[in-house]
C-alpha cells in the first residue's frame, strides 16, 4: 500500500478518536426529532445557550463557551436575599402556588448567589401579577377528608434527594399542604413514593384525632 492512502470513516464508532469527525447531517436531525416527538411528544428548545452552567455563544468561526462569572460569587448584601425569602415563606401560608418556587430558594440562604436572586424577583413578579390567588374555604362543603400525594426521583441536582408533595382536602376546601425534600436519598422511584405516601398518612392520621376532639364524626 502506498503511504498516502487513508481509511474513509462511513459510520461513527463509539470509542474511536475519529468518531467525532463525522458531519452533522441536519435533515437527518430534523427527521429524527420528527420521529422522536410522534412517539414521546418532544419540545425542541432551540440553539444551545447554557450547557452545565456555562454560557455558550455562537460564533461564525465555531462555538465558544464561557463561565458566567457572578454563577460563582456569592452575594455581598446576603441578608437582602434572605430577607426576601423570610418574607416569600410567611406568604406561603395562604399561597400554596409558590411553595414549592419558595422551598427551592430557602435551600440556599446560607450562601445565595445572583441567579438565586433574580429567581426571588420573579416570583415577586408573579405575585404582582395575580394578587388576587388565593384559597377558597367553602361552607357548602362536606368533613370528608381526602388526600393526594406524589413524588419525584431525586430532582435535586446538588442532593439527589426526592421531593415529597401532598394536598389534604376537607370536602372541596383545602386545608393542609406540603412540598419538602426528603431527608435521605431514595434508591428508586418506588421508595420515593413510598415515604411520600407514609408522610401523607402520618398527615391524615394527625387531622383524625383534630376532628375527633372537636366531636366531628369522620368514619
Amino acid at each position: 500500500m502506498g503511504a498516502n492512502i487513508v481509511c474513509k470513516l462511513n459510520k461513527s464508532l463509539y470509542g474511536f478518536k475519529q468518531a467525532s469527525r463525522q458531519c452533522n447531517d441536519i435533515q437527518a436531525v430534523d427527521k429524527l426529532k420528527v420521529s422522536l416527538d410522534q412517539e414521546f411528544k418532544l419540545k425542541d428548545l432551540g440553539v444551545l445557550k447554557y450547557f452545565l452552567g456555562l454560557e455558550v455563544a455562537r460564533l461564525d468561526k465555531g462555538i465558544s463557551i464561557c463561565q458566567r462569572k457572578y454563577a460563582l460569587e456569592v452575594l455581598k448584601e446576603a441578608r437582602i436575599y434572605r430577607r426576601l425569602v423570610g418574607r416569600l415563606l410567611y406568604l406561603t401560608i395562604t399561597r400554596l402556588d409558590i411553595g414549592y418556587a419558595v422551598n427551592k430558594l430557602s435551600q440556599f440562604v446560607s450562601k445565595p448567589r445572583k441567579p438565586h436572586l433574580d429567581a426571588a424577583y420573579k416570583v415577586l413578579q408573579y405575585i404582582k401579577e395575580c394578587p388576587g390567588q388565593g384559597i377558597l374555604l367553602s361552607t357548602k362543603s362536606d368533613l370528608h377528608l381526602k388526600a393526594y400525594t406524589d413524588a419525584d426521583w431525586a430532582s435535586c441536582v446538588d442532593t439527589r434527594r426526592s421531593t415529597t408533595r401532598y394536598c389534604v382536602f376537607l370536602g372541596d376546601s383545602l386545608i393542609s399542604w406540603e412540598s419538602k425534600k426528603q431527608s435521605i436519598v431514595s434508591k428508586s422511584s418506588t421508595e420515593a413514593e413510598y415515604k411520600a405516601m407514609a408522610m401523607t398518612v402520618c398527615e391524615l392520621t394527625w387531622l383524625l384525632v383534630l376532628l375527633k376532639d372537636l366531636e366531628i364524626y369522620h368514619p
